[in-house]
């Protein structure tokens, strides 16, 4: 099993995706197109991708030319029927690639947040595999319209797409599951004049909410991981 990542920004980790990927026994090739490393041409002896989140927006394409190859080629591994995972700047650019909408700076969103399965989802077999409501990790300040043909699977009050399938297997998840609460703990390291900024006294309150829905949320967020591999065909 074979297994393209493209990260959008530096350093970006893997958490419960990498997780599962390893139980897997998967190969993963990083690609960082914003270091200028080339895409490949199409999904050739790959099995599935993976596109992480990024600061950029998936519309930037006068800062980032290298975003309209990324979405063709998202849709490239969807048309072949090969399984897609759009995590945050990843799902947008899913939305993108299947002609949805970008819609900037309208929805911003930090921390763990209450998503809820839609009614649709009792029949996906990845979000199947959590409650029908769970806490999940949020940083993103962009959303999207569904693409013709979406598949609508999470919600939220303040932000109704969360989660979304367009064919079999690519999923577009503009929440963080892959944001245990080790890669929540590097953000706040790393990022912390940001989040201050963004949401001042949440670092001071890091610890009660990482005790609560931060170990729920792990849970949710390893379950989708798994059951998001698991639609991975290898050749």
């Amino acid at each position: 099993m074979r297994i393209l990542i493209v990260e959008n920004l530096h350093k970006t980790s893997l958490g419960q995706v990498g997780i599962a990927l390893q139980e897997a026994g998967a190969e993963q090739v990083w690609i960082r197109p914003w270091n200028a490393e080339p895409l490949p041409a199409a999904s050739d002896g790959f099995d599935g991708m993976v596109v992480l989140g990024g600061e950029q927006s998936a519309i930037d394409d006068h800062i980032h030319p290298y975003l309209p190859e990324l979405a063709r080629l998202m849709k490239g591994f969807g048309d072949d029927d090969k399984a897609v995972l759009g995590i945050c700047l990843g799902s947008q650019l899913l939305a993108r690639a299947h002609g949805g909408t970008n819609i900037l700076g309208t929805a911003r969103q930090f921390g763990w947040h209450r998503v809820a399965r839609t009614e649709a989802a009792a029949q996906d077999p990845v979000l199947t595999a959590i409650d029908a409501e769970f806490p999940i990790f949020e940083w993103h300040s962009d959303t999207f319209t569904l693409p013709e043909g979406a598949t609508h699977l999470a919600t939220n009050p303040d932000v109704a797409n969360q989660c979304f399938r367009i064919g079999r297997a690519s999923y577009g998840m503009q929440f963080h599951f892959e944001a245990n609460r080790q890669v929540v703990e590097d953000w706040n390291q790393g990022f912390a004049e940001t989040i201050e900024r963004m949401m001042p006294g949440w670092l001071a309150d890091y610890d009660k909410h990482a005790a609560t829905d931060g170990v729920v949320a792990d849970a949710a967020g390893l379950a989708i991981a798994r059951a998001w591999v698991g639609q991975i065909q290898a050749a």
